[in-house]
């Protein structure tokens, strides 16, 4: 089945992402700021309040101040008029004592009001002489001078003292009612303002709903087109997937095939040029004994010519034909060894891949040994679920590789270790030997070829082979290396392999 791959964009750095995320923007300030005109009318409808309860208990105060004054006033002229009455000298005298702390409470009350200070003032100054004059009365009335006492009042009456007290507490009531109006208006203008502004945040709101809403609308169009667009392309890139895949399937059968029957083509001469070069050694044999035997029974028939050829020329041709012809044996052995592993059914199966180098360690003991390496296997490695003979023979030729070309006079030192990352396991291979040219990361993974000097025994096939397990496997292998400081093949495999269909 193929899979179409499409490109990842982010929701915000599409033209609709932006739109919407800037509407959100301007909606989430239209929020902000009706918060904030809340939380303005608010503090605004609780300040009003204060100042109100303030007002009604400045009023209060001014009432009940008046009613002491007046009560006064009229237990006076009650007990006058019946001096014979000691309940009203009582209320009386109750009145004169409560009048000053009244009127601390009102000046206190109205101490932010320079206005209502002055009247304060005032008050004190009315009152004063007023509360003089009952003083006497009192006294004339509780020393039996009652009409005396009476002859005072008629004094004060004609005099009015409590007219100007009278008037003084109104302009007070006058004063703070104005207030209060004006902060009722002041109230009203801030409730107006605070409507207006949710209107406008409402509207603002509205608007930004509405465009966003279209624009969504107009995104949701475009994808659902989009997707049926994708839907007709992922459906024709199937059919084309699925016809080059058979395309491919056909031509790497036709490789392997042709690598098959062109390796059996090229062994049969080979096998012949093997055998006549036998033929030519045993003739060569059978000339050199005619050498010998005519240079000590006739020395002037053989001449120097002759006999160079014989002992030196052509010993020295066989022995190149036979080391051309090893040489292309092995190198047939490698194409067929590589067309099999193309042919071979993968079998998955779970593999402790601690065990598995393990038994790699113990099968190389001796090569180990010699080459004086120590083979580090780090712990934990994830397992996986792949096929064994595969996984065997790619590591193998890793480490073989690793001891092979070990850096001369240095102490070898091979570590391999694996992590997970996601549903693929990291294996890697490395050594401390003489490296790579970062020039040859990519050739020494080709068929026939190798890299730096060509001290080891070798034809170039290992790397080629394990690149070659390692794709089937459904995998990659990279390396990273310097000159002289070793090397590290990475191989990248899935954890879990998925079983091969045997009619593939």
């Amino acid at each position: 089945m193929a899979r179409s791959s499409t490109l990842f964009v982010s929701p915000t750095e599409s033209p609709i992402g932006k739109r919407l995320t800037a509407l959100m923007s301007i909606g989430f300030l239209a929020l902000v700021a009706a918060g904030i005109a809340a939380a303005w009318m608010t503090q605004r409808n609780q300040g009003h309040a204060r100042w109100v309860e303030h007002t009604y208990r400045v009023e209060n105060a001014i009432i009940d101040l008046r009613r002491l004054i007046e009560e006064g006033e009229t237990t006076r002229r009650g007990y006058l008029l019946a001096p014979d009455v000691p309940l009203l000298r009582t209320i009386h005298l109750n009145a004169a004592r409560a009048l000053p702390g009244q009127l601390a409470a009102l000046s206190a009350l109205v101490a932010d009001n320079a206005l209502q200070r002055r009247n304060v003032a005032a008050l004190n100054r009315q009152l004063a002489p007023i509360a003089q004059a009952r003083a006497r009365s009192i006294a004339l009335i509780d020393a039996g001078q009652v009409e005396q006492a009476r002859a005072l009042f008629h004094d004060e009456t004609a005099s009015r003292p409590m007219v100007g007290v009278r008037r003084t507490m109104e302009r007070m009531v006058a004063i703070e009612r104005t207030l209060l109006d004006q902060r009722d208006r002041d109230l009203k203008k801030a409730v107006n303002a605070f409507y207006i502004m949710l209107a406008l945040t409402g509207v603002l709101l509205l608007v930004v709903a509405a465009v966003s809403l279209a624009a969504v609308l107009t995104y949701t169009r475009d994808l659902t087109r989009s997707r049926d667009t994708l839907n007709d392309l992922n459906a024709n890139l199937e059919a084309i997937v699925a016809d080059r895949t058979a395309d491919l399937t056909r031509a790497n059968e036709e490789i392997q095939r042709f690598a098959y029957i062109v390796s059996h083509d090229l062994r049969s001469p080979l096998v012949n040029v093997m055998g006549f070069t036998a033929e030519l050694e045993a003739s060569t044999q059978s000339l050199t004994a005619l050498i010998d035997r005519a240079e000590a029974e006739a020395p002037q028939l053989v001449g120097e010519e002759a006999r160079l050829a014989v002992r030196e020329d052509l010993p020295e041709a066989i022995s190149f034909i036979r080391t051309s012809t090893q040489k292309m044996d092995r190198l047939i052995n490698a194409i067929l060894m590589l067309s099999r592993q193309g042919r071979r059914v993968l079998s998955p199966e779970p593999i402790d891949m601690v065990a598995l180098f393990e038994n790699i360690r113990d099968a190389m003991t001796h090569r180990l040994t010699e080459a004086d390496t120590e083979l580090v296997i780090e712990q934990p490695m994830p397992d996986l679920v792949s096929d064994r003979f595969s996984i065997d023979q790619i590591l193998s030729n890793l480490v073989d590789n690793a001891v092979k070309y070990l850096k001369p006079g240095v102490p070898g030192r091979i570590v391999v270790r694996g992590r997970r990352l996601g549903a693929r396991a990291i294996i890697e291979v490395a050594d401390n030997g003489r490296g790579i040219d970062p020039r040859d990361h990519a050739r020494v993974f080709d068929l026939f070829r190798r890299s730096g000097t060509q001290d080891r025994p070798g034809e170039g096939i290992g790397l080629a082979t394990v690149r070659a397990l390692v794709f089937r496997l459904g995998g990659h292998i990279e390396v990273s290396s310097t000159l002289g400081e070793g090397a590290t093949f990475r191989l990248t495999l899935p954890l879990s392999l998925e079983p091969q269909d045997r009619s593939e």
